[in-house]
């Protein structure tokens, strides 16, 4: 699921942490950072978020891992990208702290 907003005073790090996201890494090539939110004690399943900066915008692609990858040196897991009821709320949560409202 992709999500646009403006930008803001704060930075994408500050904001994703507000949303209850850590940190994961930041792919130099492509200048992605990647946050996660964990929805268990475990590390699956998950919520995981590419997010990047242009100009006056912030883009995030944001999926629900499911479960870690079945197979040796795949990284294919079970995921859920596309719109879905899950999606959707973590959408209006990550919409909710980057228009500046109260979470």
């Amino acid at each position: 699921m992709r999500l646009v907003f403006k930008k803001s005073r704060d930075s994408s790090l500050s904001l994703m942490r507000r949303a209850g996201y850590s940190f994961v890494r930041r792919d130099e090539r492509t200048k992605e950072e990647g946050y996660q939110r964990r929805l268990s004690s475990g590390d699956y399943p998950k919520f995981h978020a590419f997010v990047k900066s242009e100009k006056n915008f912030i883009f995030v692609n944001l999926h629900l891992d499911q479960k870690k990858p079945s197979y040796l040196g795949s990284h294919a897991h079970s995921g859920e990208y596309e719109e879905s009821e899950i999606l959707e709320k973590e959408a209006q949560i990550l919409k909710k702290v980057f228009e500046n409202q109260t979470y």
